[in-house]
């Protein structure tokens, strides 16, 4: 009986779930479905689903699923994380646009969800893909849901990235309404989570949130990392290694051989106490003119970095427990420590690039930018093409998302990025391209 229906499943599946014969462009990704299950509000169509599978990866032993937003390609894009992912034989799956920014199974998400992965199994032939694990990944707008898709899916859900982004349940998601209501029984309970946040965009409020889910829930076990020397538009090579270093140790500690996954006990974890801006807090407004203030003194600094409790295990941590996050083990707990003191009471500077200049001959687009300073793409539809005498130069490609999205198709952004040094913390600025 249970494989009639199973058989039947996929047969409905596939009937909402059709198959793509051309991929992305960027030459990333491997296979395609469009999600006929669901209508996009931003193009009137089916989102697409693409799936990058790791060079000769035999079994795929988990996905990290992302919705189109913003930083999530860039993640998806950068060599460190691709390498990585394939020494963890970890496929990735993106899907433009997003079809759920909060995960409210009353929608019909989950449905849409599985369908997904139903006809990625078939188009790819890893069948594996029905069944395996999933490392939900959400930037800014896309923040809140990875936490809910979590709660719905606790026996699926390896671990959970929240990048620039949410707490669990909080109060202030990024997509701007209100939360799902998870209900007295649902939780996270044994899943680690990670929530990360730019130095630049540092906002109290959100983390608070994080420290308040822990005292109710116990059992749950959240990791945070401030991206000292970031902002909300980015992500470091050392922040994707991090995230690749979570991943990892979340693979080592839950998967079992029958496939299952382990729930794990925060007091089997270390505890590190959280971190302590040495900038003023800007409420999460990552307004350039605004940020790059110093506001504690050094001898501040100093009286109070020496009151910082060490990081420990769960049992054997001094410090107040109410102001510590879990992290899986010492390693963990001493990276999350060394990023801190990276930037931790150094000065900052400005930092300031040419007005972009877009050309409709070549459709490219060219940013002139101190020596000093290099340019990376973020999103959207430009891509590097050259650099010649401090001129950056970008050209337009027609990238997975299409020409047919009114809201992404003809907006890219770009980070400017100025690197530190022993005096100087590293700075970023945002730079939005509106193509004509």
């Amino acid at each position: 009986m249970k494989s009639i229906l199973r058989s039947l499943f996929i047969l409905i599946s596939l009937f909402f779930v059709s198959p793509i014969v051309a991929v992305g462009p960027s030459g990333i990704y491997q296979w395609s479905v469009a999600l006929k299950g669901y209508i996009s509000t931003e193009t009137g169509k089916a989102p697409t689903a693409y799936l990058w599978i790791p060079e000769g990866c035999q079994q795929v032993k988990a996905v990290v699923f992302a919705q189109q937003n913003m930083t999530e390609e860039m993640i998806f894009k950068m060599p460190v994380f691709q390498k990585r992912m394939q020494e963890l034989g970890v496929g990735l799956i993106w899907v433009a646009p997003w079809f759920t920014q909060n995960w409210d199974p009353t929608t019909g998400c989950q449905q849409t969800f599985e369908e997904m992965m139903v006809g990625l199994a078939g188009q790819s032939g890893h069948q594996e893909l029905e069944r395996v694990p999933v490392i939900p990944l959400g930037h800014s707008a896309q923040a809140t849901f990875p936490w809910n898709f979590a709660a719905w899916n606790p026996d699926r859900t390896l671990c959970i990235i929240s990048f620039h982004g949410d707490a669990p349940r909080t109060n202030l998601c990024g997509y701007g309404t209100a939360n799902v209501e998870w209900g007295r029984k649902r939780n996270i309970d044994g899943i680690p989570g990670l929530m990360i946040e730019g130095e630049y965009e540092w906002w109290e409020a959100r983390v608070r949130p994080a420290l308040a889910f822990q005292m109710m829930y116990p059992k749950a076990c959240i990791s945070f990392l401030c991206d000292a020397g970031s902002g909300h538009f980015e992500c470091m090579p050392e922040t994707a290694e991090y995230i690749a270093k979570f991943i990892e140790k979340a693979m080592d500690q839950r998967m079992l051989n029958d496939g299952t996954l382990k729930k794990l006990n925060p007091k089997d974890g270390w505890l590190a106490c959280r971190y302590n801006p040495d900038l003023q807090p800007n409420d999460g407004d990552e307004a350039q003119d605004d940020i790059f203030q110093l506001t504690i003194n050094n001898s501040q600094l100093t009286a109070g970095n020496a009151q910082r409790p060490a990081p420990a295990p769960y049992s054997l941590y001094q410090g107040d427990r109410h102001d510590a996050f879990w992290y899986f083990d010492r390693e963990m707990a001493e990276l999350t420590e060394a990023r801190y003191a990276e930037t931790r009471g150094k000065q900052t500077r400005t930092i300031e690039v040419g007005k972009p200049q877009w050309s409709a001959d070549s459709k490219t687009v060219t940013i002139r930018a101190p020596k000093d300073v290099r340019i990376e793409v973020i999103s959207g539809p430009l891509q590097f093409f050259t650099f010649h005498s401090s001129l950056f130069t970008f050209k337009v490609y027609p990238y997975e998302a299409g020409l047919d999205n009114p809201k992404r198709s003809f907006t890219s952004w770009l980070i400017a990025i100025r690197d530190g040094d022993n005096t100087y913390k590293r700075v970023v600025k945002p730079i939005e391209i509106k193509i004509r």
